[in-house]
């Protein structure tokens, strides 16, 4: 059982399974012999979910910065159009 878990052993064992997610990585548990879910610490989860940089400094490094575009918008009233 190196790190992939049937879901029967890993309700029984899953002290040792949280034990070996937080220090030998990822565990995989199984449902009918089919991949179901992945069991990692939570240093890894913050460290997968944690953005590189802020959304504020993506949009500054992009090579759109300084492009003047038309925002306004088209008033004019409702198109026609057939069904």
């Amino acid at each position: 059982m190196e790190n992939h878990w049937p879901l029967q052993d890993a309700k029984a064992h899953l002290s040792e399974l949280v034990k070996k997610a937080q220090k030998q990585g990822p565990q995989f548990i199984s449902v009918r012999g089919d991949p179901a879910v992945v069991v990692i610490s939570q240093n890894e989860y913050k460290f997968l979910t944690t953005p590189l940089i802020s959304l504020i400094d993506f949009f500054r490094q992009s090579p759109l910065v300084g492009l003047n575009l038309d925002l306004s918008r088209d008033k004019s009233p409702n198109r026609d159009f057939d069904l």
